[in-house]
């Protein structure tokens, strides 16, 4: 296992207009699943070879979270969700490339700029490669979601001893109706049940942020209160809240 780290310069924050961010890195080739299961727990999430955490000063708005997996259970308007996608297909492998996924994310990313105003950059084989392939070691997966023989969405998540973490999933806005954002957490909640795992990390949270906060809807969760370094321990609090979304 070959590691770098550093941090990165500060630069336009994603969520907040008005803030700036800044990132502490690793780079790791032949990442081990135990050295990665360490780096997830105290907040870490994994681009291709790069594992970075939020290092934004005095903002504290992204939260990491995990949720409890044994302990969830899905709502009435998610139970609608697994209905309504009795004919939605998936298969579940190792990750790969190709112009079917290629075209897909960048139709996604099109969709979201005009929707969310999100900045686009177009991307090729040999960067989609770098982000969603390479690096994924003995833990990367890729699920893809089918209907009416066409591929409709492409979810990447890892696994390791006792946890699902769930990295970058999109879709076709032809087919929002059928609510896939919600699907995938929901078949990523059941194949983690299925493995008997402990907790499901979903990525960054933040509270009622309209791109973010959707995953207060799923609980019951935990958050990391701490800062750790790969020598800390973490502390983690069950989020409570009086009442229901």
């Amino acid at each position: 296992m070959e590691c770098y780290e550093f941090n990165s310069e500060l630069h336009p924050c994603s969520y907040f207009k008005d803030k700036q961010g800044r990132f502490h890195y690793f780079c790791i080739k032949d990442c081990s699943s135990y050295f990665y299961r360490g780096l997830l727990e105290r907040g870490y999430r994994r681009f291709g070879e790069f594992f970075f955490v939020p290092r934004c000063g005095e903002c504290k708005e992204c939260i990491t979270i995990r949720n409890l997996v044994s302990e969830f259970s899905p709502s009435a308007n998610m139970l609608k969700v697994m209905k309504k996608n009795k004919e939605t297909l998936f298969t579940i492998k190792r990750p790969l490339v190709n112009d079917a996924r290629v075209c897909l994310y960048v139709k996604y990313h099109l969709k979201m700029a005009k929707k969310k105003g999100w900045s686009f950059n177009n991307i090729d084989m040999q960067t989609y490669r770098e982000t969603f392939v390479e690096g994924a070691g003995e833990f990367g997966y890729e699920m893809c979601l089918y209907r009416d023989n066409r591929l409709i969405g492409v979810s990447y998540f890892d696994i390791v001893s006792d946890s699902l973490s769930a990295i970058y999933f999109f879709y076709d806005h032809d087919y929002e109706h059928l609510s896939l954002g919600t699907l995938n957490i929901l078949l990523l909640f059941s194949l983690a049940k299925k493995l008997n795992l402990k907790y499901f990390y979903p990525g960054y949270w933040i509270k009622d942020h309209d791109s973010m906060g959707y995953k207060e809807r799923f609980k019951p969760f935990e958050m990391l209160v701490n800062e750790p370094n790969i020598f800390d321990k973490t502390q983690y609090k069950l989020y409570k809240t009086n009442h229901k979304k």
